[in-house]
């Protein structure tokens, strides 16, 4: 019976060690390092992740992605600064995984003066749709607008807001709710600015892959993308981010970990070059 039951431990274990690997868990930080000093409040750019899964992120953890760059900041689930380690957001623990806010940040520090600091704030939580969002409703154990509007209020307390990087639409990927999707995601960025005190703050939208199956769903998301840039045409301060080249992690719904830092340095890229009226210098 002992024998059989080593026999056992070892046939499972092979399982497990899979399963740890797919929940993103393997290289996860056990211990988030508070932020020595913050900068001064004009030098601590803040930016806001909001959205649902692929920004909340679903990407492997790598790690590398736990060595902890000294500029770049996240708040905490406690509204504390901590030195940002991935996973960044915190709302689903066996779910999140890589997104695309430390590489965003990282290709953003290479081009700004060396003493500025950046402060990105998880808010995105997956599979909440707009009017969920606009409706501040509970969500995963979310309250989704009330979470967006304390966690920005504790940020620009501390440092100056300077963007939201975006990215939802799958949830509202289906013929009841596409007709209605535009004047919903306006309604939110109005109420967005107007949390931040900032009329004209930049918000980055990023597409829905070309990746999905069956092809009526992908249609579907097609159309999101087509609204996702006829609102940003009349909007000055709201700039798409593409991602119609990038793959998915093999469930033709979420990007990948390449994808995500791709997309990271995407959003980069168009703050420069369409907010900061800079050349990108990588």
């Amino acid at each position: 019976m002992k024998y059989l039951s080593l026999v056992f431990l070892v046939m499972i274990a092979p399982a497990c060690q899979v399963q740890k690997a797919d929940n993103r868990t393997l290289n996860f930080p056990a211990i988030r390092e508070k932020v020595d000093q913050l900068p001064e409040k004009e030098k601590l750019w803040i930016f806001i992740l909001a959205g649902q899964s692929n920004m909340a992120g679903r990407g492997f953890v790598e790690p590398v992605d736990t060595v902890p760059n000294k500029r770049i900041f996240s708040l905490d689930e406690h509204k504390n600064w901590v030195y940002a380690k991935e996973p960044l957001h915190f709302y689903e623990p066996n779910l999140t995984g890589l997104d695309c806010g430390v590489s965003f940040a990282k290709a953003l520090l290479k081009c700004i003066p060396e003493d500025i600091s950046i402060g990105l704030v998880p808010c995105a939580v997956g599979g909440s749709a707009v009017a969920q969002w606009n409706n501040d409703e509970v969500y995963r154990g979310v309250k989704l607008l009330t979470n967006f509007r304390e966690r920005a209020t504790a940020a620009q307390g501390q440092g100056v807001i300077k963007g939201i990087l975006w990215h939802q639409g799958e949830s509202d990927g289906n013929s009841e709710r596409i007709p209605r999707y535009r004047e919903a995601v306006e309604e939110l960025f109005k109420t967005f600015r107007a949390i931040t005190k900032n009329d004209e703050l930049p918000i980055l939208v990023g597409e829905l892959g070309a990746y999905m199956k069956p092809r009526e769903t992908q249609e579907n998301w097609d159309s999101i993308n087509r609204i996702i840039h006829e609102s940003a045409d009349s909007d000055p301060n709201r700039f798409v981010i593409s991602t119609k080249d990038l793959k998915h992690k093999g469930d033709h719904i979420h990007f990948n970990s390449k994808s995500q830092r791709e997309i990271g340095r995407r959003f980069a890229r168009e703050y420069l070059k369409e907010v900061l009226g800079l050349t990108p210098c990588w």
